[in-house]
């Protein structure tokens, strides 16, 4: 689960939830009233079967039961080449690969710690991605029904036709 240097823990467990932690804040209308409100603060607090990690600034990645990670991997060069299409055009492919996004294409998935050393890699044949609301710096992914959530990590989404 965490970085440090080379090594990386991780931990197991039947029951796990993330969530993240609130921070109370103060402030004051026009009229000197208190204004109290609150935001999430970057610590996420973890529970493993009733017991609790809090975490701030390690790199975390959650990974479902069933979605394995590329062992294998290899760093291969990036290539395209034109088709002709219409989508070769990057203000259309953009659009196109926004709308694709939603439902899931085939990629590669590389993690990074926040120093740039590769940790992992995964790939399926539909991963998309979305930011959940309730947990601060996370990305959640989706590969092939499989959930994945990053905290803190450095990662790169490839489209599987660029690695050749």
């Amino acid at each position: 689960m965490n970085n440090y240097g080379n090594k990386i823990m991780t931990t197991q467990g039947e029951k796990i939830n993330i969530e993240g932690n609130a921070v109370k804040s103060t402030s004051y209308d026009s009229d000197g009233s208190v204004i109290t409100g609150y935001e999430l603060s970057s610590v996420i607090t973890i529970n493993i079967d009733g017991k609790e990690i809090q975490s701030c600034g390690d790199t975390c990645i959650f990974e479902q039961n069933g979605l394995n990670a590329e062992v294998n991997f290899t760093q291969e060069d990036i290539q395209s080449q034109l088709s002709g299409a219409i989508t070769d055009n990057t203000i259309i492919a953009g659009i196109v690969n926004k709308y694709k996004n939603s439902f899931g294409k085939s990629r590669v998935v590389v993690i990074k710690s926040q120093l740039g050393q590769p940790i992992t890699a995964y790939s399926g044949d539909k991963v998309y991605w979305k930011i959940p609301q309730d947990l601060p710096k996370m990305t959640k992914l989706m590969i092939d029904g499989k959930a994945l959530y990053i905290h803190r990590a450095n990662f790169q989404i490839i489209d599987k036709e660029l690695l050749k």
